[in-house]
């Protein structure tokens, strides 16, 4: 049963999507676990096993593991629409990031007081603070531009520096601080918005693939009426003038009348046939016949006309495209 439900999601989820879609897909996913992975092991387990066992300590542990949760799942859910704000697919309301930086917030501020109380050592409390740091540096990197990003992440590092300051007391605590989120802005930079923008040009490159099968299939479509036009404009004509030369011979008695009604059935017989061969694509044009039909449009309309020299010696290219001259210009 549970292979059965894996193997239908991956038909109706996996195997339907394009491969941009599939690239997305992989993209989220790897974002979503990438924030876990930050939070396990630089939050949970270190805090878990450095708190002091007094109560305060383990109340505000407690709290802070809460928190850090709290974070990885508003971060998850905020993922997609974070992402298609950045590929212009939808726009993200301020509002759904509140929550987010209230978290932030809170993240941010409790190891603090877990060192000033003594409850976590102070290398356990930076870990906490960049766990953090990443899991709302992942999601906000796509949100705001880089310019922007840098200027909140300068002044975010002063800040944070200052209250390392009063809750760590020495200097390298304070300038470990400053790496974190050094390290953090990094993060969203190369792993958040990067692969964000390689995203970007891979829908690029998607919808480019698209417009040319488009174009491809609107540029037959013209091929195809083109051809059609040109293999029923001349024998129509033809149809339509011998036609109304038989109506005239019958009228008067004339046996021509028989003549003519049988070159029209020929002529229909054949554009039968020049249809089919269009729809197949094998058309050609004889340079030949087409001097021949040509004669004959001009000679049914009262021109005379006068075919002299032979085009066996041309290549076949050549007469293919004189051909197409030829039909061109008798049936204009």
């Amino acid at each position: 049963m549970v292979l059965g439900g894996i193997r239908g999601w991956q038909r109706r989820n996996w195997r339907d999507r394009s491969k941009a879609e599939r690239v997305e897909l992989q993209s989220v996913i790897t974002w979503c676990a990438t924030i876990w992975v930050f939070e396990l092991t630089w939050l949970a387990l270190p805090v878990a096993d450095g708190v002091r066992h007094r109560p305060v300590p383990l109340v505000l542990g407690g709290l802070l593991l809460v928190v850090g949760a709290l974070q990885c799942l508003a971060a998850n859910r905020l993922a997609r629409p974070a992402l298609d704000q950045y590929l212009g697919r939808g726009a993200l309301p301020a509002q759904a990031l509140r929550p987010s930086l209230v978290l932030l917030v809170l993240a941010l501020v409790l190891p603090m007081v877990l060192a000033l109380v003594g409850g976590i050592a102070p290398w356990t409390a930076r870990l906490a603070v960049g766990a953090a740091l990443l899991t709302f540096g992942l999601l906000y990197g796509l949100l705001v531009t880089v310019p922007v990003l840098l200027r909140r992440s300068a002044l975010l590092a002063a800040v944070l520096m200052a209250a390392s300051a009063l809750a760590f007391r020495t200097a390298l605590d304070v300038l470990m601080t400053g790496l974190l989120v050094v390290f953090a802005l990094a993060m969203s930079l190369l792993a958040a918005r990067c692969g964000a923008w390689t995203l970007s040009v891979l829908w690029e490159a998607e919808r480019a693939r698209e417009t040319e099968a488009r174009l491809a299939v609107a540029e037959e479509r013209l091929r195809f009426g083109r051809d059609l036009h040109d293999v029923l404009g001349r024998n129509l004509a033809v149809i339509a003038l011998k036609a109304e030369l038989a109506v005239q011979l019958g009228r008067r008695g004339r046996p021509e009348a028989v003549d003519q009604m049988v070159e029209v059935q020929r002529l229909a017989q054949e554009s039968q046939r020049e249809v089919r061969a269009v729809v197949r694509g094998y058309r050609e044009a004889d340079l030949a016949a087409e001097l021949a039909g040509a004669q004959g449009v001009l000679e049914a309309a009262g021109i005379d006309c006068a075919i002299t020299g032979s085009a066996t010696g041309l290549p076949a290219p050549v007469q293919s495209a004189l051909g197409w001259v030829v039909r061109e210009a008798a049936t204009n």
